[in-house]
């Protein structure tokens, strides 16, 4: 997937510190900012250094995620790793202060020296540790943390049943536990509650026109029809978006451009807006039949991305096509 260069991705860093703040107030333990896959395409690079002060650590899937952003030096904050151990090598791991997730005794006693954290399985069945093996782990890894990927509050009382007393620290609930207490554990593990609503994606109208009969390669039929710079090599899909303010939609989706239903007010050079302004994540994962998560990813990746500090002080554009996602 390529960024358009006729396609706005502006990201906006103070909504995401906004964001922290309110989640740290509303849990009260200590926030893991999970900054996997680029910080879910939005740049980890840059969000990474931006919100260090408001978290306790970071979230990474793996080892090599860290050391794309020397997130160490950039940051001074530690990491754990959420994906398996592809790195048997404890040095690696100490030396980028990453901690590795382990789920098997053979993972645990050869990371042992970079003080693994121990994954549970309570449900996902990837990468985690049986019920039945988790005292053994613990013991071949010494592990003081352990963690759970949960969904649901049942699986959070399943770890806690199988964890408590066991280590120091006990982590479970990512975006959607935030809200229940139970599942908060020693600190919380959010990753779209830190990005909803941070991110603005938009192109521009270069053709206007009254339809006539069937149109583009569908054959689809509106009174107004705009073209839009963006297809799906970038990453753009059929579902809704906004023409000045006025709920719209993406009709059909080629390799470079778009189709747009337009109103007769619509010009050439009117912005049409992918996300934000109100078109949420939820709402275009919802049109598009994918996660919140996937909607963000994808539209991180659609267009050259830039960001606002918390003193609404640009930073120059990221060029397109870099990251980790």
């Amino acid at each position: 997937m390529a960024a358009s260069p006729h396609i706005r991705v502006i990201i906006d860093l103070n909504r995401i510190r906004q964001n922290i703040e309110a989640i740290r107030r509303h849990v009260g333990v200590p926030v893991i900012a999970v900054i996997k896959a680029d910080a879910y395409g939005l740049g980890a690079a840059r969000i990474a250094p931006a919100i260090a002060d408001l978290v306790d650590s970071f979230c990474l899937f793996s080892l090599d995620e860290a050391r794309a952003i020397d997130l160490w030096n950039r940051t001074g904050k530690s990491a754990n790793t959420i994906g398996p151990p592809f790195e048997l090598d404890p040095k690696s791991y100490l030396e980028q202060h990453v901690r590795p997730a382990v789920s098997t005794v053979e993972q645990a006693a050869a990371l042992r020296v970079a003080r693994p954290i121990l994954c549970v399985d309570t449900g996902q069945q990837r990468f985690a540790c049986p019920p039945d093996q988790v005292d053994a782990v613990i013991v071949a890894g010494g592990c003081d943390d352990a963690f759970t990927h949960a969904s649901a509050l049942e699986q959070a009382r399943m770890f806690r049943d199988l964890v408590a007393g066991k280590v120091k620290r006990m982590h479970a609930a990512g975006s959607s536990l935030l809200h229940e207490r139970e599942a908060r554990f020693d600190a919380v593990r959010p990753g779209l509650a830190i990005y909803q609503g941070a991110m603005r994606v938009v192109g521009r109208l270069v053709e206007t026109r009254t339809s006539t009969g069937p149109t583009g390669y569908t054959g689809f039929q509106v009174p107004r029809h705009g073209v839009l710079i963006g297809g799906y090599s970038n990453g753009l899909r059929p579902g809704p978006c906004l023409i000045n303010g006025r709920p719209s939609r993406i009709l059909e989706v080629g390799m470079q451009t778009a189709f747009v239903e337009v109103a007769p007010g619509d010009k050439v050079g009117d912005e049409v807006v992918l996300l934000g302004e109100g078109l949420s994540e939820q709402h275009v994962g919802q049109a598009w039949s994918v996660s919140p998560q996937e909607a963000i990813f994808r539209l991180a990746g659609t267009g050259i991305k830039s960001y606002v500090d918390e003193r609404s002080r640009p930073f120059a554009p990221s060029p397109p096509g870099r990251g980790l996602g």
